[in-house]
């Protein structure tokens, strides 16, 4: 009866807050707009749960919606027919009208830019009233300075008159700037060459609104009309300071020939005997950390070059592949007059087609040609002349010139678009169709889908000619056939085949997921326009250029060379080697060589000068850390360790107890008691958490919109659900971890059972450890309620959750928060379409919600073996503490992107990182119910025993009780034989 009284009040709340919002979108909406007379969706600010003031409602029937509103091209649709005054309106950020959950602070004259600035923070909303003299299309743009933040890109929606335009309004991005920390090029003692640590350089720069993401080359249009209107910035991530806003129109770049006219009329010479030669990795600045300089060994056509020793000797390579990522070079030219350039570059990454990238000069594209220049594929080095045999001709004045290369789609923006609509379209068609058939049709019967599903054949027959028009297009970019078409051919085809034979339908279903599944990871690469650059040739028209590519002898010698020093070089190594006469610690690390130099430059940096300790990194596969320890070769110290290794190691005294030092309790202070509970065992404490991660609930807002869902609060609540996804042959994705993720790994006990057990108030050992209380009445009752889900309601056991969560056969799961970056870089079709919030919780007699979830995550051990403890333990707090993770995290995401966002234990470390604030405060909510599962000897058999009494109700159909107690014996069994091998009482 409670849940009915609280669904009534949410159906209440919903119909008041539509009757509201229809109201704000009759107020706001300019009449005439829109051709035709209709209103686009708006999304009233004033009448919405403000998530940047407050928590989110979860319980609240608005699921944001943002999914709603038309994309830009549909807007420039209904309104290209629009005029463009030359007119320009200069808004200063001073003269705002309202602030919204912020402090604005105002600044003089800041930076060298004269006027009062204001200072923005990462949340809430600052607006401005402005007056339009005339109706038409305008392009914004904004005078900003990124503040000191979190190292990502500032990211702002724009409101105009309460609404957002248009959906894509909704994430603007204004970029920072990066440089070399330092101009000098640093050794490691082993005479290799170290990448330079990239620092912010901020300074004032305008940026024009535009899709970041590429698809539309020229900056956004937004239509005013005459009259009074409110613009709002709604702070997303990110401080900012504004010095003004500008409405305005942007000058497209005339064509070289008309250009090459206006040269000859100003009489501007050619200049002669000039040959200006700039180091690719020497640029000036870059717009991303990733774009750092980088070591290639592969050519002896770089300069410089080195078969045994790393030398820093280009930039860009894979790292610079994302529209929008930009590189700049200064460049100190001799005298005026018209000059050529050249790039020494390889573009071995994309074949069949070219990397594009727009070139400026001084901030503006020089000619309309240079907006999109093309480096086609070739394996090696080689000199790209802009004009290639009839060379373009620059206009350079004497001094210093800002030379920029920015990623670019080109023309692949419009193919990469409709792909990208093509894709949401057959998902789409795919969800009605699982709708009717489920996910595994019976092939025999007659669906008769193209009555049941109307409109089917014909969206069809629709994304298959979209398809066919994108592959003729790709070839005629390309000038030839490449492996890019085939998947598209592919998924043509079968669109072809279903459609002439619509009974087919059901039996091709599973071809048609792994196609769809295929094109999402065509957009991915389609979208990633790498390319490498050695050297900029600035040169007179009349000066040879090299041809940028190694002779066959050269490339031979290279060959015979590194062979040589394979023999020679320890590729284990990183960086530095220490000293056998210094203060010297090993440590192993098991991650990626990227990881481990980003750890290794820190350790050169800010340990080792401060502590005088010297570190000998060694990138090993931690499999070997046991046999190592057994024959005394073991490290000093061991990174990221799963779980289950410190207290197994602690148990056979092989790693130190941290808890003997004198500062370790103040140390303990930078984790959750949760991160702790793990590697404590016996009073002593034998590791230092290094991460914490832990389960987040992710949903489709569109789909729960569509089948008129909440997002879940409670299990009752999800049980509900399941009735409703399950008639609409959907899934709720519930994690099974079956397999160990290394050879000898245990199996932590299952996420979801830890859920219903902690919730419920209870716990998995009972008797300080000594025994299992799985077999409890709260264990027994947890285990019965978890089974049930896959007995009673039918849920998959094993499933790739982000391809599901992407198509929308699995719109609600549970799934490691860390998916959350996965689905932000591979899912970019469904951006704004899902969220995540705490888990569903048990409701407690008060009212309140238990949301208990088992954490999980890697340590940091000392071993017992370690000859100088006190330094280990010095590099052991050195490496958990607040700045050296939070410098780790962001390094490793300005290195790989959004998908390596780092989930450090540290709790003010993870304060630090770049999450988008709305979605961090989801995070830190569930971060509050965190619990640790205790390690003991002999429970590793609890994961595993587990699993095995789940597979025995779950394939077998024995009664859930009979299959815990049973197996619970099994570990009660080998608890206290453990305890009696090490002496410790039962």
């Amino acid at each position: 009866m409670g849940n009915g009284g609280l669904t009534l009040k949410r159906k209440q709340g919903f119909k008041k807050y539509m009757l509201t919002a229809m109201a704000v979108v009759l107020l706001f909406s300019t009449p005439g707009l829109v051709p035709g007379g209709k209103l686009q969706v708006a999304y009233a600010l004033e009448n919405h749960v403000d998530p940047i003031e407050e928590p989110l409602d979860y319980g609240s029937d608005l699921l944001d919606a943002t999914d709603d509103r038309m994309p830009y091209i549909d807007y420039m649709v209904q309104l290209g027919d629009k005029v463009r005054p030359k007119r320009e309106i200069i808004v200063n950020a001073s003269d705002y009208s309202g602030i919204k959950g912020m402090e604005a602070r105002k600044l003089e004259d800041y930076e060298g830019v004269a006027g009062t600035s204001i200072a923005t923070e990462e949340q809430g909303s600052i607006e401005w009233e402005i007056n339009v003299e005339e109706d038409g299309l305008y392009n914004m743009s904004a005078l900003y300075f990124p503040m000191e933040g979190k190292s990502s890109d500032i990211e702002r929606s724009l409101l105009i008159d309460g609404a957002i335009p248009f959906k894509e309004a909704n994430y603007l991005q204004f970029q920072r700037m990066w440089g070399n920390e330092s101009a000098d090029t640093l050794a490691d003692n082993q005479g290799n060459e170290l990448r330079p640590k990239q620092v912010e350089r901020p300074r004032w720069q305008e940026e024009v609104f535009k899709d970041m993401e590429g698809y539309h080359e020229a900056p956004y249009l937004f239509y005013l009309s005459q009259g009074k209107h409110t613009l709002t910035m709604v702070s997303q991530r990110e401080p900012m300071i504004i010095r003004y806003l500008k409405i305005y129109q942007v000058d497209e770049p005339l064509p070289y020939e008309e250009l090459r006219k206006q040269y000859e009329e100003q009489g501007l010479k050619e200049s002669e005997g000039q040959l200006i030669v700039v180091q690719g990795e020497d640029a000036a600045s870059k717009s991303s950390p990733t774009l750092y300089p980088l070591s290639d060994r592969s050519s002896p056509a770089v300069y410089p070059y080195s078969a045994s020793k790393v030398k820093i000797n280009t930039i860009g390579g894979y790292n610079w592949r994302l529209s929008g990522q930009w590189i700049e070079w200064e460049v100190t030219v001799p005298e005026d007059g018209l000059y050529k350039i050249g790039f020494k570059s390889k573009q071995n990454f994309v074949r069949g087609i070219y990397s594009t990238r727009r070139l400026t000069i001084d901030g503006s594209v020089p000619f309309a040609e240079m907006d999109e220049v093309a480096f086609k594929y070739n394996k090696s080095y080689r000199m790209d002349v802009m004009g290639d045999d009839d060379p373009y001709m620059f206009h350079l004045t004497e001094g210093k010139h800002v030379l920029r290369l920015e990623v670019s789609l080109g023309q692949y923006a419009a193919l990469i678009r409709e792909v990208e609509q093509s894709l949401l379209n057959l998902n789409t068609q795919y969800r009605k169709i699982l709708m009717v058939t489920g996910t595994a049709p019976d092939e025999i019967r007659d669906y008769r889908l193209d009555k049941q599903i109307p409109g089917l054949i014909e969206g069809f027959q629709t994304e298959s000619d979209r398809l066919k028009t994108v592959v003729d297009r790709l070839k005629s970019l390309s000038g030839q056939s490449s492996d890019q078409e085939a998947l598209l051919k592919t998924m043509s085809l079968q669109l072809d085949e279903m459609i002439a034979n619509p009974d087919t339908i059901p039996s091709r279903l599973k071809a048609f997921k792994v196609n769809t599944g295929g094109i999402g990871t065509w957009i991915l690469k389609a979208k990633e326009q790498p390319l490498e650059i050695d050297a900029i040739y600035i040169a007179s028209p009349s000066e040879k250029l090299p041809s940028g590519k190694a002779s066959f002898f050269a490339r031979l010698w290279h060959l015979i060379l590194t062979f040589f020093y394979s023999f020679i070089i320890d590729y284990n190594q990183v960086g530095d080697v220490a000293d056998r006469n210094k203060k010297t610690i090993t440590v192993w690390i098991g991650s990626g060589r990227d990881q481990a130099t980003t750890i290794k430059s820190l350790i050169d940096e800010t340990f080792t000068p401060k502590t005088g300790i010297s570190v000998n990194l060694k990138l090993v596969q931690m499999q070997t850390l046991l046999p190592a320890t057994l024959a005394g070769q073991g490290p000093d110290v061991a990174m990221q360790i799963g779980n289950d290794i410190p207290v197994n190691y602690a148990m056979r005294n092989a790693v130190e107890n941290l808890a003997r030092f004198n500062d370790f309790e103040s140390v303990s202070q930078r984790f959750r008691s949760s991160a702790m509970v793990p590697y404590t065992y016996n009073s002593g404490v034998y590791a230092l958490p290094e991460t914490q991660t832990f389960n987040m609930l992710f949903y489709r807002k569109d789909i729960l919109k569509e089948l008129g869902l909440n997002v879940p609060q409670t299990w009752e609540d999800v049980e509900k659900q399941l009735a409703v996804l399950n008639k609409n042959h959907m899934e709720f994705g519930l994690p099974i971890t079956t397999q160990p993720s290394y050879p000898g790994e245990n199996l932590a006990p299952n996420s979801v059972y830890a859920m219903k057990l902690l919730q419920s108030g209870g716990e998995f050992y009972r008797n300080d450890g000594k025994e299992s209380s799985l077999d409890s009445a709260k264990g027994v009752e947890a285990f019965k309620q978890w089974t049930e889900y896959y007995t009673d309601y039918k849920l998959t056991v094993e499933y790739d959750f982000a391809s599901r969560f992407r198509t929308g056969e699995m719109p609600v799961g549970i799934a490691d928060y860390t998916t959350y970056n996965q689905l932000s870089v591979s899912a970019p079709e469904i951006r704004g379409m899902w969220g995540f919030a705490p888990v569903p919780g048990t409701l407690q007699q008060d009212g309140t919600i238990n949301r208990e979830v088992p954490g999980g995550g890697n340590a940091v051990i000392m071993l017992k073996q370690a000859e100088d403890k006190d330094a280990a333990w010095e590099f052991m707090k050195w490496w958990t503490s607040t700045d050296v993770q939070t410098m780790f995290g962001r390094e490793m995401e300005g290195l790989m992107g959004a998908a390596a966002r780092y989930p450090t234990a540290n709790i003010e470390a993870l304060d630090r990182l770049p999450w988008p604030i709305n979605d961090y405060k989801n995070l830190k909510a569930q971060f509050e119910w965190v619990q640790g599962i205790p390690e003991v000897p002999g429970g590793y058999f609890t994961g595993r025993h587990l699993m095995n009494a789940f597979y025995k109700v779950v394939n077998k159909q024995v009664d859930p009780r009979e299959a815990i107690i049973t197996y619970s014996q099994y570990v009660q069994d080998e608890i206290r034989l453990k305890r009696n091998e090490f002496g410790l009482p039962n």
